[in-house]
């Protein structure tokens, strides 16, 4: 099966979504919505996937995927993956179980391949948001800030 790309608006975010084999590869934040459907069954369950968490922020993301990255970065991934909706780790908790660092938490949350799928939104800092994205200024922290509100959650 060919490598398939497609767009889906949620609200908060316009997402590029790149699937191989029925898997997910990326989910990316993009510019624009580029109104490219999914083209197939498994594409389109993915976009009903995120547009049912864009309706209700509680709602879990359970769609295979095919991570590609360091042993570290994926065993950082996948302790994200077990953070439910409506909650948050901070950096160091998740380092100090994982036996690392905190700023080798953040940098595996940086290189995430597929935005809200892993979700690094719901990591935050010991006195705050937090980085997003690999970002602390600019539009990402004010998204990660959406994305916890809209799990139920406030930071301030």
């Amino acid at each position: 099966m060919p490598t398939q790309y497609f767009s889906v608006h949620i609200g908060l975010l316009n997402l590029g979504v790149q699937m191989l084999d029925q898997r997910v590869l990326r989910i990316e934040a993009i510019a624009d919505t580029l109104n490219m459907p999914a083209d197939n069954a498994c594409g389109r369950a993915v976009a009903a996937q995120l547009q049912a968490y864009a309706e209700r922020g509680d709602t879990p993301l359970d769609f295979p995927l095919t991570l590609h990255g360091t042993d570290f970065q994926q065993r950082v991934w996948r302790a994200l993956q077990r953070i439910p909706p409506g909650q948050v780790q901070t950096y160091g908790a998740l380092a100090r179980r994982l036996s690392t660092s905190a700023r080798a938490v953040g940098n595996a949350c940086r290189r995430n391949p597929v935005l809200l799928a892993v979700p690094c939104h719901r990591v935050v800092s010991a006195s705050g948001l937090g980085g997003f994205a690999g970002n602390t200024q600019g539009k990402w922290p004010a998204i990660k800030r959406r994305l916890l509100a809209h799990e139920g959650l406030s930071l301030d």
